[in-house]
């Protein structure tokens, strides 16, 4: 196997982790919406400002751009309000391990639509990772059924999914990662621009000054993280990619208990753990 996609796609895992906890400092500074839309917005600066020297518009396609631009309306932008949503309505312990199922919505639609082939190493290793995200996230029993609010976390799952093999057939019809996550991003920031333009009339001023340099911090994690998981996606397959990057979850626990204190590292976690690295490992030297 090409080492290069799982090791970039572990990358991008490690950045989303990391910044799940710069995101809890943030939120002592400001609303979930606001310092989200600071995020998107400050990574798509960003990116502005080096597209001049990293955007390289030779071989653009049309079609590509318009693939890059649908999957920027709901990835992050519509993801992040429905994963808003479903921890506020179920907790962040259902949303977690529903969240975990991203993988195996990435990997149908990529067979399905990109016909790419499931090897049985990417299926059990995949199948193992999930399996291990879901015991690591699910620590503590439901008091009441989800009922219709299950339909959040699900299509969160599923739209995260879905984004990554959009992404990949763009990539094949323009090989340009940075392009992809450029126009997604401007497509994110119109969408959370216009949601919390709406939420901002209803509740006035919702973010600090210190807010707007922790989800600075936020923006440059997670651009860096979309950033390296689109070039894992165009140098490798959506099956790899995908599962390794749910694993997510692992790092963050491992940052919150280095960095928050906040972690306890019990044997069902440890467990979830273990199966998660094996699952990568299946991966990794198939």
């Amino acid at each position: 196997m090409n080492m290069a996609a799982p090791l970039l796609a572990l990358a991008a895992a490690a950045c989303f982790g990391s910044a799940l906890i710069v995101t809890q400092f943030g939120l002592r500074h400001a609303t979930p919406i606001a310092g989200a839309t600071v995020s998107v917005t400050f990574t798509l600066l960003v990116w502005l400002t080096l597209s001049p020297f990293l955007l390289d518009l030779q071989g653009w396609h049309l079609g590509a751009l318009a693939l890059f631009g649908l999957v920027g309306v709901f990835y992050p932008a519509i993801v992040t309000l429905l994963t808003y949503e479903s921890n506020r309505q179920l907790g962040p312990t259902l949303t977690g391990a529903v969240s975990c199922t991203a993988p195996l919505f990435a990997v149908v639609t990529a067979v399905l639509v990109l016909g790419e082939r499931l090897t049985l190493p990417s299926a059990a290793g995949g199948a193992v990772i999930v399996a291990g995200l879901m015991l690591l996230t699910a620590r503590a029993p439901l008091e009441t059924a989800p009922g219709w609010r299950l339909l959040l976390p699900v299509s969160g799952a599923l739209l995260r999914g879905v984004a990554q093999t959009l992404t990949k057939l763009g990539l094949v019809l323009w090989p340009n990662p940075f392009a992809a996550a450029l126009v997604g991003y401007a497509t994110s920031a119109v969408v959370m621009w216009s949601t919390d333009s709406a939420v901002s009339r209803r509740q006035g001023r919702r973010i600090t000054g210190a807010g707007m340099l922790w989800f600075m911090g936020v923006g440059t994690l997670n651009g860096g993280a979309v950033l390296l998981m689109y070039y894992a996606l165009d140098v490798g397959s959506v099956s790899v990619v995908s599962p390794v990057v749910a694993t997510y979850p692992v790092f963050t626990m491992l940052f919150s208990a280095i960095f928050l204190k906040t972690e306890i590292l019990t044997p069902r976690a440890v467990a979830g753990v273990m199966l998660a690295v094996c699952g990568v490992g299946v991966i990794v030297t198939a």
